[in-house]
């Protein structure tokens, strides 16, 4: 990129890259707070991450850093965990951002950034749904001033509803941070004013200005910290590992669905291909630098890469001034922040929560596809209930479970020919099909593996069973299998040998050449034959009908 940069963009990028530190600030605190961190901890995730990502990063113009959607599943873990303690707690963060960064640069390594197209989208609306609203839900209490200990959603707002009913809420903190909220979603229509920024100044002069935390009590942020991140390996309890690694690997999975999908979108808009296995390792390394140096985990961000896009940003120079203007400010003017009051945070925090759900097009899901639809409220249900990291397992497994399940239980097809339609065509859509007498044109719409292996068997023997006329030989339209293992390709060999002792021959049509490179590897042709393959279906009928001299017009 270096070598490729044009000095015209260097105005671009700075402007864009101090628009960006504007929002990086009261974002990254907020963020920190809803996973359970001191806010400054927001802050060095935000500075080293981009800094990293600059140098690994394929995208020119994503921006990275801490993310509502993954403080669901950071406090799900460090609060058990942590007991109350906030060093304790960044400690658990950074070790969740070393297990995600390692997991996202082994997997970009050995070339597995296409694991995220598992996820389908109802699932991904699914989880995103619940992700949304289990954040929605833990930062209301601070909205209202009131403090709960986080237990998941439903157990949160019976807890809120019981400190609101013993009049423990703080209306002065409600005030100022209802009204923050209001302010971002007012501002967000207008794309050149930076809504988020412009609510917590007016927030933070507010409590300020009528010194609401000494009056009114409402909580504030305080003395930030003054200084840089420093390197700190997080050292864990043995009993902790497993629950860190678990969470670990949700985020890991989390993050690069995330990010993989914004990538993909950017570098349409500005037509630069991006490889999504180095995004895998651009991420990775962002984790684990945060995790070396008091961070915690981090993601892509939908609301901030759209901030330096339209700012001008024309490279990853952006994120390097954006860290650079963060810095500064630690270092520079540690006590700007001293009065931003927690419940304006928790409003931010709201603001990108909203943000995160869909339903536009979950109403479309359910007018044209129910099931999938039904599933994506399971894996949003799945979150809620079981909490953000089982949820997102939840969604692991429903996805994968979807994925096999068209090759578990595949569509086939008995064809025949129809009049005026060329080709062979499925007779249970075309009854008036004509079917070849004594051939059994068998298709199977998927590939052939151990889990629908006696299905295919049990398939063809019905079909046989079936058919009109008596079966001399089943000819397989095999173009849709596109692989075997062990298990189908013992099938086969049984198959054809229980047809046979029956009078009835095996042949297969249009198979790929890959596929007949596995089939002689397992050792099929040497029972079956080489000479059972044609290479269309019509050839196969022409080919039937010479050989039993079968009086049939195609």
């Amino acid at each position: 990129m270096l070598r490729e940069y044009q000095s015209a963009w260097l105005p671009k990028d700075l402007v864009a890259g101090l628009v960006l530190t504007t929002m990086l600030v009261p974002v990254g605190i907020a963020y920190a707070e809803a996973s359970g961190v001191p806010g400054i901890y927001g802050l060095y995730a935000t500075i080293v991450p981009l800094l990293a990502y600059a140098l690994f990063g394929p995208s020119r113009i994503l921006v990275l850093g801490p993310d509502s959607a993954l403080a669901a599943i950071i406090l799900a873990v460090v609060l058990p965990l942590s007991g109350g303690d906030p060093m304790r707690a960044i400690t658990v963060a950074s070790a969740m951002a070393l297990v995600s960064g390692l997991v996202c640069i082994g997997a970009g390594l050995l070339r597995l950034g296409f694991i995220t197209e598992l996820l389908s989208k109802p699932i991904r609306y699914g989880y995103m749904n619940g992700i949304a609203f289990t954040v929605l839900i833990s930062q209301t209490p601070k909205l209202f001033g009131v403090s709960v200990d986080s237990a998941g959603p439903l157990r949160d707002i019976l807890a809120l509803t019981r400190a609101l009913m013993a009049g423990q809420a703080n209306w002065a903190a409600f005030t100022v941070g209802a009204g923050t909220l209001v302010l971002i979603l007012a501002l967000k229509r207008f794309d050149r004013i930076p809504g988020i920024l412009v609510a917590v100044v007016v927030a933070t002069l507010v409590v300020g200005g009528f010194d609401l935390g000494a009056t009114h009590h409402v909580k504030v942020l305080g003395t930030v910290p003054e200084g840089l991140p420093s390197f700190a390996f997080p050292w864990l309890r043995p009993e902790d590992l497993v629950t860190v690694l678990v969470g670990g690997i949700a985020v890991a999975l989390v993050s690069f669905a995330d990010t993989s999908v914004l990538s993909r979108t950017y570098a349409a808009k500005t037509r630069t291909p991006v490889d999504p296995n180095q995004e895998m390792v651009g991420l990775g390394i962002a984790n684990l630098s945060a995790g070396l140096f008091q961070g915690f985990p981090i993601s892509s961000s939908s609301s901030r890469t759209p901030v330096a896009e339209a700012a001008g940003s024309k490279t990853q120079i952006t994120g390097v001034f954006g860290a650079l203007g963060v810095a500064l400010l630690l270092l520079l003017a540690p006590n700007l922040l001293k009065n931003l009051p927690n419940s304006a945070l928790a409003a931010v925090v709201i603001a990108a929560a909203i943000g995160l759900f869909e339903f536009k097009d979950l109403k479309r899901i359910y007018r044209i596809q129910q099931w999938e639809f039904w599933l994506s409220i399971t894996c949003f249900v799945g979150v809620a209930v079981l909490g953000a990291v089982p949820g997102i397992g939840l969604a692991v497994v429903v996805a994968v479970i979807e994925f096999l399940w068209d090759g578990w239980r595949p569509h086939y097809a008995v064809l025949g020919r129809v009049d005026g339609i060329r080709g062979y065509h499925d007779v249970s859509r075309y009854p008036q099909a004509r079917r070849v007498p004594g051939l059994l044109l068998f298709r199977w719409d998927a590939p052939l593996f151990f889990a629908n292996a006696e299905l295919f068997q049990n398939c063809v023997v019905e079909a046989i069973a079936q058919s009109p006329t008596p079966v001399r030989r089943v000819l397989v339209a095999a173009e849709p299998v596109t692989s075997v293992d062990v298990t189908s390709a013992d099938m086969l060999v049984e198959l054809e040998h229980s047809l046979r002792e029956a009078g009835i021959e095996l042949r297969f049509a249009e198979m790929k050449d890959p596929v007949k490179d596995k089939l002689l590897r397992l050792e099929v042709l040497a029972h079956i034959g080489d000479d059972v393959f044609q290479p269309t279906v019509g050839a196969a009928v022409d080919a039937y009908l010479e050989e039993h001299n079968v009086d049939w017009t195609p």
